[in-house]
């Protein structure tokens, strides 16, 4: 697995930045007092946590004045969807075998 698999799933491993991800997903843009609002977790846990995905990649920011808005960058999970293709495809062709040496057990 390569290193940005290996930051991704660890970036998305954390429940409080998933949480932040998905509702950037849903809503777009929104400031880190918007997301502090509905985080359960203090500003500065909220900053941190938004630093994290954008050092990952997850999350683009905007300064306008005194604020920061974020938006989710869902082009960055492309590496996982394509992980998690190859993986179904690995599993399918293994339910496939089995399927077919049961099929022969039967006979």
């Amino acid at each position: 697995m390569s290193a940005t698999h290996d930051a991704l799933f660890r970036t998305l491993a954390d429940p409080t930045r998933r949480a932040l991800f998905e509702r950037l997903c849903k809503n777009g843009e929104l400031t880190v007092g918007t997301l502090t609002k509905g985080a359960g977790v203090s500003q500065p846990v909220v900053s941190k946590h938004l630093g994290v995905l954008r050092q990952a990649g997850l999350v683009s920011d905007r300064h306008e004045g005194r604020h920061t808005h974020y938006s989710a960058r869902i082009d960055a999970l492309a590496p996982l969807a394509d992980w998690t293709r190859q993986m179904a495809g690995f599993w399918n062709s293994r339910f496939d075998d089995l399927e077919d040496v049961l099929r022969r057990m039967d006979q």
